[in-house]
């Protein structure tokens, strides 16, 4: 028997601008103001890929990157100094611990336990999570005096934003109290602000930005508007032309009746690659040559139907893109711009 095929090109794929990332990446550096600007990559990069993103982000400039978990961080070791890479759910076990202090990469401690198990394992440089009102990880004021703290090599010294996208009083107490912290903790560099924190202003830049969100064309404040450029196009493959008659449904339970003799598409896309039912009943939009082709009927699990009126020459092989601006997205399908963008299937070819 020789040698397995190669196997076809898939019937999705996602296109991803690295110029636009770039710009992004450039556009955020620059409202960041004296402060460097780092990136979340977690996620896989928000769903885009982490390993297409890295080496764009590095090569823009971007010396800092955030993952979630140790594979995370281990997908993008020799894409990035390990130095560079900090592994913000720190050390969660022993042998977290010990991976980070052989890798280099930066644990970001969350807790008094997270502080005993890393000094346990030797120390070394690390990054502290402080939380200043998100209640979710890092460690409250009341505990920052602890001798275990003091131990700590702190790099840098973080807290998250929770409503950056909001202009509310949260934000202003968030970061009088990381103020705080940073007097009471020695550190090298200080972080604060998400995407919308950068656009809080110099107030909650500190020395080190923490984008993710708007890297990927995401804009969560209007000051960003026309700042941040669309990064990722899913694209998916026509499976079928049909031509159907007046008073024949189209999907589950048929939702859509024709009203009229009507030529449709049936495309390779659904909710198991992230193109969720709330797309369906024409909220939907594919575009083929810039024309709009709306989702007939039900999202099903592989594909949907789409109204080829206007769009004669389209053909069975064809690729439509989805109309997937984040922010007008978002706003027609009731997601949030972070889910449109991490529901993106494996089955999207990157």
């Amino acid at each position: 028997m020789g040698p397995n095929p190669d196997l076809p090109p898939a019937a999705l794929r996602l296109v991803v601008d690295r110029d636009a990332l770039a710009a992004n990446w450039r556009a955020l550096d620059a409202m960041s103001g004296a402060a460097r600007t780092g990136a979340a990559v977690k996620a896989d990069a928000y769903g885009i890929g982490a390993k297409l993103a890295v080496p764009v982000l590095r090569q823009a400039g971007c010396r800092d990157f955030f993952v979630t978990y140790a594979h995370e961080a281990a997908d993008i070791v020799g894409l990035a100094s390990p130095g560079e890479i900090s592994l913000l759910h720190g050390p969660i076990s022993d042998g977290v611990a010990a991976w980070a202090r052989e890798t280099g990469v930066r644990v970001v401690i969350n807790s008094l336990e997270q502080a005993a198990r890393w000094l346990a394992a030797g120390g070394g440089r690390c990054d502290l999570m402080v939380d200043t009102g998100i209640n979710r990880l890092g460690l409250p004021l009341s505990q920052l005096g602890d001798p275990l703290i003091a131990r700590l090599d702190v790099d840098v010294l973080m807290s998250h934003l929770a409503s950056a996208d909001e202009d509310v009083a949260l934000n202003v107490r968030q970061c009088a109290r990381w103020e705080e912290a940073r007097r009471m903790v020695p550190h090298s560099r200080a972080s604060l602000a998400n995407s919308a924190g950068i656009a809080l202003g110099p107030s909650y830049h500190g020395d080190l930005t923490r984008p993710g969100l708007s890297l990927y064309g995401g804009v969560p404040r209007p000051e960003m508007q026309g700042r941040i450029a669309q990064v990722a196009r899913p694209m998916a493959a026509v499976m079928q032309v049909r031509e159907i008659e007046a008073g024949e449904g189209v999907g589950y339970n048929a939702t859509f009746i024709a009203p009229a003799p009507m030529r449709v598409g049936v495309v390779a896309l659904g909710y198991a690659d992230g193109f969720l039912r709330c797309w369906s009943g024409g909220k939907g939009v594919l575009l083929w040559q810039g024309r709009r082709l709306p989702v007939l009927g039900r999202v099903s699990m592989d594909m949907i139907d789409v109204d080829l009126a206007g769009a004669e020459d389209v053909r069975e092989g064809d690729w439509l893109e989805v109309k997937y601006a984040l922010p007008e997205a978002s706003a027609a399908s009731g997601l949030s711009q972070y889910e449109l963008l991490t529901l993106l299937g494996d089955r999207f070819a990157r």
